[in-house]
């Protein structure tokens, strides 16, 4: 018996066990990385959050801005300024390398540096009265929804009243009457700080809705009844439990909110119940153009489409930032 030519046994592979493959490590994903991956997908919502950050960085920097591209905001430039119309010398109100978006009609103040400085005045009114808003509708929200009964329906009532209510007609109102000089301040930080309270103070009622009903539908999970039997309280439950799984409603509203505030602004001001000149505002601005748009329609152009910007931007960012936290979208 002969012996074969070559071992196939020697060739043969040896067969690879599962245990010796390297297994792929699982990677945990938080609900915040989540939403900052379906949010990065939005080119719109980004492009309408790099518009907001660019704002409020105008905002916060615009002394710095305006003494490297403009001038005072209140410097007056008279001799830009036709004695017998006037109006701004040149076309488009004025427009030129030294004053970026004109001169104001017949004191020839610079249009880029009162728009720069009035977003501060927009921004400002716009983020603290949400912010006011937010808290007082989030506390009497979550109260209203946990707790339910006769709170409940004080709460309810209250929403309905101030929903109900003419804010416009109330703030202007208020601030005929409202002194000089109050708390410290005066001028115009006495205006920006009635238009704070009364803006945050109406538009409490708004996300309260919201809240009370996120709160209504998230007390009966299994987390909270595993800590009601646990012994937990009612406060404890409220804080630890609820206000966390209601921080995204809350944020996606805060959004929506500013851009609403930002318009409330500028209408007040519009009206003659914003801001006290000299201040820059953007509808104080708006207001002073309307007598001589026929003549020089750039200065009624700039701060309409700066207000238009500013609240698409805010809209777009907050839909983005809604869909990104909403946990059963695609």
């Amino acid at each position: 018996m002969t012996a074969p030519l070559h071992d196939t046994s020697a060739e043969s592979p040896a067969p690879v066990s599962v245990a010796d493959v390297p297994a792929k490590a699982i990677e945990g994903r938080s609900p915040g990385r989540i939403a900052w991956m379906r949010l990065k997908r939005d080119k719109v919502a980004l492009t309408g959050g790099v518009v907001v950050i660019f704002l409020i960085l105008v905002a916060v920097f615009a002394p710095q801005i305006v003494s490297l591209l403009g001038h005072p905001p209140n410097e007056f430039h008279e001799d830009l300024i036709d004695p017998d119309l006037g109006t701004p010398l040149g076309s488009f109100g004025g427009m030129s390398s030294d004053f970026l978006l004109g001169v104001e009609p017949t004191n020839g103040r610079d249009v880029f540096s009162r728009i720069v400085y009035g977003a501060r005045i927009s921004l400002v009114v716009a983020f603290l009265s949400a912010f006011v808003s937010v808290t007082i509708g989030s506390l009497l929200g979550a109260l209203a929804g946990f707790i339910g009964g006769w709170v409940d329906g004080v709460i309810s009532r209250l929403m309905d009243l101030l929903l109900a209510f003419p804010q416009l007609l109330f703030t202007i109102a208020l601030v005929s009457v409202v002194p000089n000089s109050l708390w410290g301040f005066s001028g115009s930080g006495v205006r920006m700080g009635v238009l704070i309270v009364v803006i945050g103070f109406f538009g409490w009622p708004y996300i309260g809705r919201i809240v009370r009903g996120q709160t209504i539908s998230l007390r009966e999970r299994e987390y909270v009844e595993a800590a009601r039997s646990l012994g937990a309280g009612r406060g404890y439950i409220l804080i630890k439990e609820l206000l966390p799984n209601l921080v995204a409603p809350i944020l996606v509203y805060s959004t929506l909110l500013i851009p609403t505030n930002i318009l409330t602004e500028a209408a007040l001001s519009f009206l003659g119940a914003g801001v006290k000149p000299p201040t820059a505002s953007w509808g104080k601005m708006l207001s002073d153009a309307i007598p001589i748009y026929q003549d020089d329609p750039a200065y009624m152009v700039v701060p309409g489409i700066t207000i238009f910007i500013t609240v698409l931007a805010f809209n777009l960012f907050g839909d983005g930032l809604r869909d990104a936290l909403d946990p059963k979208g695609s």
